[in-house]
């Protein structure tokens, strides 16, 4: 019994660390909005961490169905705002961004961890009434696949809690996203890694890139709409400490150089 218990315990402690806090109190379930000016609001959803252990967030309006090739980004409603601002947000809705479809739409919001990393929620889908505009026939076969369910995408959860879970720095599960080469990754969010500290010294005479170059292509024709909505770089896990200049400022020149000086005053 005391094993069983230990162990239950256990779980319990290392649970917090490997889930979602983020949870989308409106738009609603299924809600019918008219385009233009749509209100957001959020909560913590009570699974730690807590939202206090959250710095800033991004908030698009998507449609299409649950996979990243079936969907595309409309409006971003927020972008890095801090969390200490408050819990609500407005998405600002032009008519001819896409076509009604029936709960075809729902909110990302991204948000990044003061320890590090990011963990992505959904909101439930719901339908922006009024609209003019076009969906294109893959994003409409995802809503149409999911037979009027209001579940949003999966959260992916790439917060760094490798030293509160003990793990000697080693991410949560999703967190090699920022390992990955920019030019292998795929879907609606791309991952950078951390900028590195600029050393106090330069030591070396022959420079090499710090990362592989990414292959392009020289646009001679119209390209097809951009399949990026944002990319996220990893967070700064580095500190600095400073302190106050303690020296006396110096005194008045005098003698010769006053002189020299005062020459100057008119």
């Amino acid at each position: 019994m005391r094993f069983r218990l230990s162990a239950v315990s256990l779980l319990a402690a290392l649970t917090p660390y490997a889930l979602a806090d983020v949870l989308v109190t409106s738009p609603a379930a299924g809600a019918q909005l008219p385009f233009g000016n749509i209100q957001v609001t959020w909560k913590d959803s009570g699974v730690a961490p807590a939202l206090s252990a959250l710095t800033t967030y991004t908030i698009q309006l998507v449609v299409g169905g649950q996979e990243a090739s079936s969907q595309r980004p409309l409006v971003t409603c927020a972008n890095n705002a801090l969390f200490s601002a408050g819990s609500t947000a407005t998405c600002v809705v032009g008519q001819g961004a896409a076509a009604s479809t029936a709960n075809g739409f729902f909110l990302q919001f991204t948000s990044v961890a003061s320890e590090g990393g990011t963990v992505i929620n959904y909101s439930s889908r719901f339908t922006v009434t009024g609209m003019n505009g076009v969906t294109d026939a893959a994003e409409v076969a995802g809503v149409t696949a999911l037979n009027g369910a209001t579940t949003g995408p999966t959260t992916v959860n790439s917060v760094n809690n490798g030293a509160a879970a003990g793990g000697g720095g080693a991410a949560a599960v999703g967190g090699s996203q920022f390992t990955v080469p920019y030019g292998l990754q795929t879907g609606l969010t791309k991952y950078a890694p951390m900028q590195p500290v600029p050393p106090t010294k330069i030591t070396v005479n022959q420079f090499t890139p710090l990362n592989p170059t990414s292959a392009f292509t020289i646009a001679t024709t119209w390209m097809p709409r951009p399949s990026v909505a944002t990319t996220l770089t990893a967070a700064q896990t580095f500190s600095v400490s400073s302190m106050e200049n303690t020296a006396a400022a110096a005194s008045n020149p005098t003698g010769d150089m006053a002189k020299f000086l005062a020459r100057w005053k008119d």
